[in-house]
Protein backbone atom coordinates (compact mmCIF):
# COMPACT_ATOMS: atom_id res chain seq x y z
CA UNK A 1 0.00 0.00 0.00
CA UNK A 2 1.79 3.12 -1.23
CA UNK A 3 1.12 6.35 0.92
CA UNK A 4 2.46 9.79 0.44
CA UNK A 5 1.20 11.73 3.47
CA UNK A 6 2.87 15.37 2.39
CA UNK A 7 2.59 16.67 5.67
CA UNK A 8 -0.72 15.43 6.94
CA UNK A 9 -0.64 15.47 11.23
CA UNK A 10 -1.08 12.39 13.41
CA UNK A 11 -0.30 11.90 17.14
CA UNK A 12 2.38 9.30 19.02
CA UNK A 13 -0.61 7.64 21.60
CA UNK A 14 -0.72 9.56 25.24
CA UNK A 15 -2.67 12.11 26.18
CA UNK A 16 -3.18 14.16 29.78
CA UNK A 17 -6.60 14.09 30.34
CA UNK A 18 -8.47 12.27 32.77
CA UNK A 19 -11.55 11.54 30.40
CA UNK A 20 -11.66 10.73 27.11
CA UNK A 21 -14.46 12.95 25.61
CA UNK A 22 -12.05 16.02 25.97
CA UNK A 23 -9.01 13.72 24.59
CA UNK A 24 -11.14 12.23 21.68
CA UNK A 25 -12.45 16.06 20.83
CA UNK A 26 -8.93 17.51 20.83
CA UNK A 27 -7.48 14.66 18.00
CA UNK A 28 -10.79 14.89 15.70
CA UNK A 29 -10.44 18.78 16.05
CA UNK A 30 -6.99 19.32 15.38
CA UNK A 31 -5.65 16.16 13.71
CA UNK A 32 -8.36 14.55 11.66
CA UNK A 33 -6.99 12.81 9.00
CA UNK A 34 -5.30 10.57 10.44
CA UNK A 35 -6.75 10.62 14.16
CA UNK A 36 -5.66 8.24 16.90
CA UNK A 37 -7.23 6.54 20.24
CA UNK A 38 -5.68 8.29 22.93
CA UNK A 39 -3.83 6.29 26.02
CA UNK A 40 -4.88 8.13 29.69
CA UNK A 41 -2.38 6.65 31.97
CA UNK A 42 -3.18 9.77 34.21
CA UNK A 43 -7.09 8.62 34.26
CA UNK A 44 -5.99 5.09 35.33
CA UNK A 45 -2.39 2.79 35.96
CA UNK A 46 -3.87 -0.06 33.69
CA UNK A 47 -3.40 2.72 30.92
CA UNK A 48 0.41 3.18 31.08
CA UNK A 49 2.05 1.84 27.60
CA UNK A 50 3.24 -1.60 29.21
CA UNK A 51 0.14 -2.64 31.85
CA UNK A 52 -2.00 -1.27 28.89
CA UNK A 53 -0.69 -4.13 26.72
CA UNK A 54 -0.67 -7.13 29.25
CA UNK A 55 -3.60 -8.86 29.60
CA UNK A 56 -3.70 -12.26 28.06
CA UNK A 57 -0.18 -12.64 28.80
CA UNK A 58 0.72 -15.98 30.97
CA UNK A 59 2.17 -15.17 34.52
CA UNK A 60 1.80 -11.55 34.72
CA UNK A 61 0.69 -10.10 37.88
CA UNK A 62 -1.09 -6.71 38.59
CA UNK A 63 -0.05 -5.17 41.79
CA UNK A 64 -2.77 -2.71 42.27
CA UNK A 65 -1.59 -1.40 45.69
CA UNK A 66 2.59 -0.82 43.60
CA UNK A 67 0.33 0.64 40.49
CA UNK A 68 2.85 -1.98 38.63
CA UNK A 69 3.23 -5.51 36.80
CA UNK A 70 5.65 -8.39 36.82
CA UNK A 71 5.66 -11.99 35.58
CA UNK A 72 5.96 -14.72 38.13
CA UNK A 73 7.98 -17.53 36.52
CA UNK A 74 9.16 -19.21 39.65
CA UNK A 75 6.53 -21.75 39.24
CA UNK A 76 5.30 -24.33 37.02
CA UNK A 77 4.05 -21.96 34.30
CA UNK A 78 3.18 -24.69 31.54
CA UNK A 79 -0.27 -24.79 32.01
CA UNK A 80 -0.62 -21.19 31.50
CA UNK A 81 2.13 -21.46 28.38
CA UNK A 82 -0.23 -23.94 26.76
CA UNK A 83 -3.36 -21.93 27.30
CA UNK A 84 -1.50 -18.54 25.79
CA UNK A 85 0.02 -20.18 22.45
CA UNK A 86 -3.08 -22.24 22.24
CA UNK A 87 -4.90 -19.22 21.38
CA UNK A 88 -1.58 -17.96 19.29
CA UNK A 89 -2.00 -20.09 17.30
CA UNK A 90 -5.77 -20.70 16.88
CA UNK A 91 -5.59 -17.10 16.00
CA UNK A 92 -7.85 -16.02 18.58
CA UNK A 93 -7.68 -12.41 18.17
CA UNK A 94 -10.53 -11.63 21.04
CA UNK A 95 -8.36 -13.67 23.84
CA UNK A 96 -5.31 -11.37 23.48
CA UNK A 97 -8.40 -8.11 23.93
CA UNK A 98 -7.71 -4.70 25.52
CA UNK A 99 -10.46 -4.61 28.13
CA UNK A 100 -12.58 -1.30 28.57
CA UNK A 101 -10.52 -0.70 32.20
CA UNK A 102 -7.47 -0.75 30.12
CA UNK A 103 -8.42 1.62 27.91
CA UNK A 104 -11.43 3.87 28.02
CA UNK A 105 -10.00 6.00 25.04
CA UNK A 106 -10.29 2.69 22.96
CA UNK A 107 -13.62 2.65 22.94
CA UNK A 108 -14.45 5.95 23.67
CA UNK A 109 -13.36 6.76 20.36
CA UNK A 110 -14.54 3.88 18.37
CA UNK A 111 -17.63 4.63 19.28
CA UNK A 112 -17.11 8.74 17.93
CA UNK A 113 -16.09 7.59 14.82
CA UNK A 114 -18.84 5.09 14.43
CA UNK A 115 -21.05 8.00 15.08
CA UNK A 116 -19.70 10.34 12.72
CA UNK A 117 -19.02 10.89 9.18
CA UNK A 118 -15.19 9.28 8.73
CA UNK A 119 -14.69 10.54 4.27
CA UNK A 120 -12.20 12.94 5.54
CA UNK A 121 -10.05 10.24 7.52
CA UNK A 122 -7.42 9.31 5.40
CA UNK A 123 -6.43 6.64 8.12
CA UNK A 124 -7.20 5.63 11.04
CA UNK A 125 -4.08 4.81 13.67
CA UNK A 126 -3.41 2.63 16.66
CA UNK A 127 -0.23 1.76 18.80
CA UNK A 128 1.04 -0.49 20.99
CA UNK A 129 4.36 -0.80 23.13
CA UNK A 130 6.85 -2.09 21.20
CA UNK A 131 8.25 -5.64 22.42
CA UNK A 132 12.05 -4.57 23.47
CA UNK A 133 10.94 -1.48 25.51
CA UNK A 134 8.10 -3.47 27.16
CA UNK A 135 10.19 -6.95 27.58
CA UNK A 136 13.05 -4.57 29.01
CA UNK A 137 11.17 -2.55 31.41
CA UNK A 138 8.63 -5.30 32.87
CA UNK A 139 10.47 -7.91 35.23
CA UNK A 140 10.45 -10.99 36.78
CA UNK A 141 9.90 -11.80 40.61
CA UNK A 142 13.70 -11.03 40.92
CA UNK A 143 13.55 -7.76 39.16
CA UNK A 144 15.24 -9.05 36.24
CA UNK A 145 13.95 -7.66 32.71
CA UNK A 146 11.99 -10.35 31.16
CA UNK A 147 13.64 -9.68 27.77
CA UNK A 148 16.33 -11.85 29.23
CA UNK A 149 14.10 -15.30 29.79
CA UNK A 150 14.04 -16.75 26.28
CA UNK A 151 10.60 -18.15 26.98
CA UNK A 152 8.79 -15.29 28.32
CA UNK A 153 10.84 -12.86 25.70
CA UNK A 154 8.76 -15.20 22.82
CA UNK A 155 5.56 -14.77 25.10
CA UNK A 156 5.75 -10.94 25.09
CA UNK A 157 6.47 -10.71 21.31
CA UNK A 158 3.63 -12.70 20.09
CA UNK A 159 1.23 -11.44 23.02
CA UNK A 160 2.35 -7.53 21.35
CA UNK A 161 1.92 -8.83 17.73
CA UNK A 162 -1.77 -10.43 18.82
CA UNK A 163 -2.57 -7.42 20.58
CA UNK A 164 -1.43 -5.21 17.20
CA UNK A 165 -3.76 -7.45 15.51
CA UNK A 166 -7.28 -7.43 17.71
CA UNK A 167 -6.60 -3.54 17.99
CA UNK A 168 -6.63 -3.76 14.00
CA UNK A 169 -9.23 -5.89 13.29
CA UNK A 170 -11.92 -4.56 16.14
CA UNK A 171 -11.87 -1.05 14.07
CA UNK A 172 -12.21 -2.92 10.58
CA UNK A 173 -15.80 -2.17 10.74
CA UNK A 174 -15.19 1.26 10.27
CA UNK A 175 -13.75 0.93 7.16
CA UNK A 176 -10.43 3.40 7.76
CA UNK A 177 -7.47 2.31 6.00
CA UNK A 178 -5.07 1.60 8.67
CA UNK A 179 -1.20 2.41 10.73
CA UNK A 180 0.17 0.84 13.75
CA UNK A 181 2.90 2.44 15.67
CA UNK A 182 5.00 -0.24 17.51
CA UNK A 183 6.42 2.25 19.86
CA UNK A 184 9.96 1.83 21.26
CA UNK A 185 11.13 4.45 23.08
CA UNK A 186 14.00 2.52 24.74
CA UNK A 187 15.65 2.06 21.26
CA UNK A 188 17.26 5.48 22.44
CA UNK A 189 19.59 3.54 24.99
CA UNK A 190 20.41 0.77 22.25
CA UNK A 191 24.52 0.44 21.78
CA UNK A 192 24.87 2.07 25.51
CA UNK A 193 26.44 0.41 28.00
CA UNK A 194 23.34 -0.36 30.17
CA UNK A 195 21.95 -3.04 27.08
CA UNK A 196 25.62 -4.09 26.05
CA UNK A 197 24.29 -7.79 25.93
CA UNK A 198 21.18 -6.78 23.39
CA UNK A 199 22.21 -8.30 19.94
CA UNK A 200 21.11 -6.24 16.67
CA UNK A 201 19.63 -9.64 14.80
CA UNK A 202 17.74 -10.15 17.88
CA UNK A 203 16.06 -6.57 18.14
CA UNK A 204 15.14 -6.34 14.30
CA UNK A 205 13.84 -10.36 14.71
CA UNK A 206 11.33 -9.38 17.86
CA UNK A 207 10.18 -5.85 16.19
CA UNK A 208 10.15 -7.42 12.58
CA UNK A 209 7.25 -10.01 13.59
CA UNK A 210 5.10 -7.37 15.40
CA UNK A 211 5.73 -5.59 12.18
CA UNK A 212 4.90 -8.42 10.51
CA UNK A 213 1.19 -9.24 12.47
CA UNK A 214 0.37 -5.64 11.39
CA UNK A 215 1.02 -5.75 8.03
CA UNK A 216 -1.04 -9.38 8.21
CA UNK A 217 -4.11 -7.37 8.98
CA UNK A 218 -3.64 -5.30 5.80
CA UNK A 219 -2.01 -1.95 7.85
CA UNK A 220 1.18 0.18 7.78
CA UNK A 221 3.56 -0.19 10.67
CA UNK A 222 5.37 2.34 12.15
CA UNK A 223 7.63 2.60 15.22
CA UNK A 224 8.75 5.37 17.17
CA UNK A 225 11.26 5.96 18.95
CA UNK A 226 11.75 9.85 20.77
CA UNK A 227 15.67 9.73 20.86
CA UNK A 228 18.55 8.69 18.82
CA UNK A 229 18.92 5.07 17.69
CA UNK A 230 20.50 3.09 14.81
CA UNK A 231 17.66 4.04 12.10
CA UNK A 232 18.70 0.85 10.24
CA UNK A 233 17.31 -1.29 12.92
CA UNK A 234 13.86 0.02 11.73
CA UNK A 235 14.28 -0.31 7.73
CA UNK A 236 15.83 -3.60 8.22
CA UNK A 237 12.66 -4.89 10.55
CA UNK A 238 10.24 -3.67 7.41
CA UNK A 239 8.42 -0.91 8.94
CA UNK A 240 6.69 1.58 6.55
CA UNK A 241 6.84 4.45 8.78
CA UNK A 242 9.85 5.87 11.04
CA UNK A 243 8.69 8.45 13.54
CA UNK A 244 11.33 10.05 15.33
CA UNK A 245 11.94 13.12 17.47
CA UNK A 246 12.93 15.74 14.63
CA UNK A 247 12.99 18.83 16.81
CA UNK A 248 15.77 17.23 18.83
CA UNK A 249 17.29 14.35 17.15
CA UNK A 250 16.84 15.20 13.24
CA UNK A 251 20.40 15.32 12.25
CA UNK A 252 20.61 11.78 13.46
CA UNK A 253 18.41 10.58 10.49
CA UNK A 254 21.11 11.92 7.84
CA UNK A 255 24.02 10.01 9.58
CA UNK A 256 21.58 7.21 7.60
CA UNK A 257 21.70 8.89 4.41
CA UNK A 258 22.30 6.38 1.99
CA UNK A 259 20.01 3.50 3.73
CA UNK A 260 17.05 6.46 4.09
CA UNK A 261 17.13 7.51 0.38
CA UNK A 262 16.46 4.24 -0.62
CA UNK A 263 13.82 3.36 1.88
CA UNK A 264 11.64 6.60 1.19
CA UNK A 265 12.53 5.70 -2.72
CA UNK A 266 10.47 1.98 -1.99
CA UNK A 267 7.27 4.06 -0.66
CA UNK A 268 8.87 4.74 3.48
CA UNK A 269 7.83 7.32 5.19
CA UNK A 270 9.32 9.77 8.09
CA UNK A 271 6.83 10.90 10.72
CA UNK A 272 8.68 13.83 11.14
CA UNK A 273 8.22 14.95 15.49
CA UNK A 274 8.47 18.25 14.81
CA UNK A 275 6.64 19.50 17.82
CA UNK A 276 8.52 19.74 21.07
CA UNK A 277 6.26 17.99 23.92
CA UNK A 278 8.11 20.08 26.72
CA UNK A 279 7.38 23.87 27.96
CA UNK A 280 9.94 24.55 24.64
CA UNK A 281 6.66 24.52 22.84
CA UNK A 282 5.93 28.04 24.35
CA UNK A 283 9.28 29.91 22.55
CA UNK A 284 7.96 28.52 19.34
CA UNK A 285 5.41 29.74 16.70
CA UNK A 286 4.07 27.61 13.51
CA UNK A 287 6.58 29.90 11.27
CA UNK A 288 9.13 28.54 13.45
CA UNK A 289 8.35 25.02 13.14
CA UNK A 290 8.31 24.97 9.64
CA UNK A 291 11.59 26.85 9.49
CA UNK A 292 13.07 24.11 11.72
CA UNK A 293 11.52 21.30 9.53
CA UNK A 294 12.54 22.98 6.32
CA UNK A 295 16.28 23.07 7.75
CA UNK A 296 16.27 19.11 8.64
CA UNK A 297 15.13 18.46 4.78
CA UNK A 298 17.76 20.96 3.69
CA UNK A 299 20.11 18.75 5.51
CA UNK A 300 19.04 15.83 4.00
CA UNK A 301 19.37 17.25 0.11
CA UNK A 302 22.45 18.18 1.05
CA UNK A 303 23.37 14.21 1.45
CA UNK A 304 21.76 13.58 -1.79
CA UNK A 305 18.06 12.97 -1.14
CA UNK A 306 15.89 14.24 -3.20
CA UNK A 307 13.66 17.00 -1.40
CA UNK A 308 10.59 16.40 -3.58
CA UNK A 309 10.69 12.59 -2.09
CA UNK A 310 11.22 14.06 1.16
CA UNK A 311 8.09 16.26 1.59
CA UNK A 312 6.16 13.93 -0.34
CA UNK A 313 6.78 11.00 2.22
CA UNK A 314 7.05 12.96 5.41
CA UNK A 315 3.89 13.10 7.61
CA UNK A 316 4.09 15.22 11.06
CA UNK A 317 3.76 14.27 14.62
CA UNK A 318 4.94 15.77 18.31
CA UNK A 319 8.37 14.66 18.89
CA UNK A 320 6.88 12.34 21.91
CA UNK A 321 3.33 11.29 23.35
CA UNK A 322 1.67 14.25 25.88
CA UNK A 323 0.60 11.97 28.77
CA UNK A 324 3.00 13.45 31.37
CA UNK A 325 2.21 16.93 30.53
CA UNK A 326 -0.66 19.16 31.56
CA UNK A 327 -3.88 19.44 29.48
CA UNK A 328 -3.06 22.52 28.35
CA UNK A 329 0.23 22.51 27.00
CA UNK A 330 -0.77 19.37 25.45
CA UNK A 331 -3.72 21.20 23.50
CA UNK A 332 -1.30 24.21 22.66
CA UNK A 333 0.81 21.31 21.04
CA UNK A 334 -1.94 20.12 19.07
CA UNK A 335 -2.82 23.80 17.91
CA UNK A 336 0.43 24.43 16.83
CA UNK A 337 1.02 20.97 15.48
CA UNK A 338 -2.27 21.53 13.02
CA UNK A 339 -0.89 24.78 11.85
CA UNK A 340 2.36 23.88 10.91
CA UNK A 341 0.71 20.95 8.99
CA UNK A 342 -1.86 23.41 7.31
CA UNK A 343 1.44 25.75 6.27
CA UNK A 344 3.59 23.45 4.78
CA UNK A 345 0.57 21.72 2.91
CA UNK A 346 -0.45 25.40 1.30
Amino acid sequence: MRFSPQGIATAIGSFPHLEPEAACELILKHIPEIPIWPQLPNADFREQMEIQYSEGMPCVVVDEEKEKIYFETGGDPTGDLEIFYENVLAENLDYFRISPEYSRGLYHMEKKLSDTDRSSIRFLKCHVTGPLTFGLSKTDENKRSIYYNEVFRDVVVKGIAMKARWLLDRFKPLGCRQLCFIDEPIFSAFGSSTYVSLQRADVVSCLGEVVEAVHKEGALAGTHCCGNTEWTILIDAGVDIMSFDAFGYGETIGYYADQVGEYLSRGGILACGIVPTSETIKEQTPESLVKKLDTFVKSLVGKGINEDLIREQCMLTPSCGTGSLTVALAEEIFQKLSAVSRLIRN
